[in-house]
C-alpha cells in the first residue's frame, strides 16, 4: 500500500541480484505490473519512457542502472562511465538524475581498482533508496504540522489540500513529498481531503495520485486541471502542496507544467502554496529558475493521443487533427515570490537563499 511502511517503488529482486524491479507506472491505475530491469539500457528506457517518474525515483533508478552496468561489464569502472553518459541525457530537468549518477561516479573514481567495486555500487544504490525514504518521512513529519494547524483553526473540520501531478510514494521510494504530510495526517486522525489535478498531458494526477490515495484510503476528488482556481475562489481549498523536480538556491521551483498557474491562483486568493522539497532536488549552482533550468520538450503524441481501457483492452485514441502542430513543455517554473514555504526533511523555510541556507548551512560555499 502506498504510504505504508513496506511499500517500495524500486528494489533488487529477491534471490536474484542481477535484476532490479520497478512498478511499470504507465499501466496504472488499470494494471499493477512489476517490470524487470536486467541491463543499464533497460534503466534508460524506464526513465525516458516514464515507466518510472518523479525526481527522487529517477535518481534511484539511475543509480541502480549503473549497478547493472558494472555487473555486466568486463571492466566495471569503464562500464559505469559509458552508461553514465547516456543516462545523463535521458531526462534533462530533474536534478536528481545527475545527482544519482555523479554519486555513483565518485565511488568509481575512488575505488575503480577495488575488486569489491560492484558491491560498493550496489550498497550505495541501496543507500540512496534508504536515505530517500527517510527524507520523505522528514518532509511528512514537518509538513503535517501545517495540516494540523488548519484542522485546529477549523475546529476539526475537513482540511482540503490541492495537489498537482504526482509527488507521492510513486515518485519517490515511499511516502512521497507533497503526499507525505497527507499520509501522516491520515495516521494522526486528521480529517483530510485531497483535490487531485488530472495533470495533462500524462495524467499523473488522475492515473497515479488518485490510485495512490484510493489504495491508501485517503478521501479525494479528481478535478480537471483548470478547476483549481474556481475551487479556491469558493473557499474549497485550504492549502496547495506540490512537489518539485528542481529548485534553485534562491527558491524558484520547477515542477510539472501547470504548477505555475496553480501558484498564481493561490496567490490571488490568499491560499498558502507550499512545496515538498527533498534536499536532493536543490540545484545549488542555479539562482534564476526561469533563465537557467532546462525545460524538457516531450513527444507531441502525449498531447494528441489519449490512452485508456475499453472493455478490458488497452487502446490509444487520437483527439486532434493530423495537421495541428503541438508544443509539449513538460515543466514550468514557479518564482520564489509565489511560494509560501518549502517543506524539507530538516524543516520548513521561506523560499529564498537565506531560507534554504538556514536549513542547509553547509551549502553556503557552493
Amino acid at each position: 500500500m502506498p504510504g505504508g511502511e513496506d511499500f517500495r517503488t524500486i528494489w533488487l529482486k529477491p534471490d536474484d541480484p542481477s535484476v532490479v524491479q520497478i512498478i511499470d507506472q504507465r499501466l496504472l491505475p488499470h494494471e499493477y505490473r512489476i517490470h524487470d530491469l536486467t541491463t543499464w539500457q533497460d534503466g534508460v528506457e524506464a526513465i525516458s519512457d516514464m515507466y518510472v517518474r518523479g525526481a527522487p525515483l529517477i535518481g534511484a533508478t539511475a543509480a541502480w542502472s549503473l549497478y547493472l552496468a558494472a555487473l555486466h561489464a568486463s571492466s566495471p569502472a569503464d562500464g559505469v562511465r559509458e552508461a553514465a553518459v547516456t543516462l545523463l541525457a535521458s531526462r534533462p530537468t530533474a536534478v536528481n538524475l545527475r545527482w544519482g549518477v555523479e554519486r555513483i561516479l565518485r565511488i568509481v573514481d575512488a575505488a575503480q581498482d577495488d575488486p569489491r567495486l560492484i558491491e560498493l555500487i550496489r550498497a550505495d544504490a541501496q543507500a540512496i533508496c534508504d536515505e530517500d525514504i527517510e527524507i520523505s518521512r522528514g518532509i511528512g513529519e514537518h509538513g503535517v504540522t501545517l495540516l494540523e494547524a488548519i484542522s485546529k483553526k477549523k475546529n476539526g473540520g475537513t482540511v482540503n489540500v490541492l495537489t498537482h501531478c504526482n509527488a507521492g510514494a510513486l515518485a519517490t521510494i515511499n511516502w512521497g513529498t507533497a503526499t507525505a504530510p497527507i499520509y501522516f495526517a491520515q495516521q494522526r486522525g486528521i480529517d483530510v481531503h485531497v483535490w487531485v489535478d488530472e495533470t495533462r498531458p500524462r495524467n499523473q494526477g488522475s492515473q497515479l495520485t488518485a490510485w495512490e490515495l484510493a489504495e491508501s484510503g485517503v478521501p479525494h476528488t479528481l478535478i480537471v486541471d483548470n478547476a483549481g482556481g474556481h475551487l479556491m475562489q469558493h473557499g474549497q481549498v485550504d492549502i496547495v502542496i506540490t512537489g518539485t523536480d528542481r529548485t534553485t538556491r534562491c527558491g524558484d521551483v520547477a515542477n510539472k507544467i501547470g504548477t505555475y498557474l496553480k501558484a498564481l491562483a493561490a496567490h490571488d486568493n490568499g491560499i498558502p502554496f507550499y512545496v515538498g522539497l527533498p534536499s536532493t532536488t536543490i540545484d545549488w549552482t542555479s539562482r534564476d529558475g526561469v533563465a537557467e533550468i532546462p525545460i524538457e520538450e516531450r513527444d507531441a503524441a502525449e498531447v494528441t493521443d489519449v490512452p485508456g481501457v475499453h472493455d478490458g483492452a488497452r487502446l490509444t485514441v487520437r483527439t486532434t487533427g493530423s495537421d495541428t502542430p503541438v508544443s509539449n513543455p513538460a515543466f514550468d517554473v514557479t518564482p520564489a515570490r509565489l511560494v509560501t514555504g518549502l517543506i524539507t526533511e530538516r524543516g520548513i523555510c521561506e523560499a529564498s537563499e537565506d531560507g534554504l541556507l538556514g536549513l542547509f548551512p553547509e551549502k553556503a560555499s557552493m
